[in-house]
């Protein structure tokens, strides 16, 4: 009865349906594959609730997909034109959110063909490389505090080609002018760069600098805006 109860309507004698126990099982295990990637996420990452929820769950929604698909040619071209046309209508993630839906997806892929022993496989080695990863930090923490980007507000009448090369070379290791703006009705310019500090820790000598070829007008220094993680 409980079998019966679990066929498709246009099940035929060939078709094989998948036991409610096995179908369960691979259910369960894809739940504990997600939140084990979610937690393995979460380590040193900023994130948010929905984010880590959805990528609990999806390990489980690939299992399904993949147990209902069970060989018919068909049905699996059918899903695949169907994911074709999900959009995320979001920000733009970055490089690690990217790889952590990807592996989610992997992850509930295997549980959905069976193999639930190389799932967990799967999300233990790759899971752990990516927390090796950022506990490794990659020199990230060092460097991340000397991305800076620089915004000068200078006079109109102020040539800005060059003027301030010789303080960005004496403090920064590499720098570019990027957006030139004009503000204040134009009677002002505003000059963006995005720098690398020789090293943390000048940051108040090199606004002294600037200031003094400005004209004492507004300058800002703050963390780089490029995000160059982002995808």
């Amino acid at each position: 009865m409980l079998e019966s109860l679990f066929r498709g309507l246009f099940d035929t004698e060939m078709t094989t349906v998948i036991p409610v126990a096995d179908f369960l099982l691979c259910v369960a295990s894809a739940l504990v594959i997600g939140l084990l990637l979610a937690w393995m996420y979460m380590y040193k990452t900023r994130y948010t609730k929905s984010f880590v929820a959805t990528l609990a769950l999806l390990p489980a929604v690939v299992c399904v997909v993949i147990m209902m698909v069970n060989g018919n040619v068909g049905t699996g071209v059918a899903v695949a034109g169907t994911f074709s046309l999900v959009r995320f209508r979001s920000i733009p993630g970055t490089a690690r959110e990217i790889g952590a839906i990807f592996l989610a997806m992997g992850a509930g892929l295997v549980a959905g063909m069976g193999y639930l022993a190389y799932a967990f496989l799967v999300a233990i080695v790759l899971g752990g490389a990516g927390v090796l990863f950022t506990r490794l930090d990659l020199d990230r923490g060092k460097k991340a505090a000397r991305y800076k980007t620089l915004h000068i507000t200078i006079p109109e009448d102020l040539d800005y080609e060059g003027v301030f090369d010789d303080l960005l070379k004496q403090y920064a290791a590499e720098y570019e002018l990027t957006q030139v703006k004009t503000t204040n009705m134009g009677s002002l310019f505003r000059l963006t760069y995005d720098l690398t500090l020789r090293r943390t820790g000048t940051e108040k000598d090199l606004i002294d600098q600037l200031q003094c070829r400005n004209g004492d007008l507004e300058i800002t220094l703050s963390k780089q805006e490029t995000v160059v993680g982002a995808l």
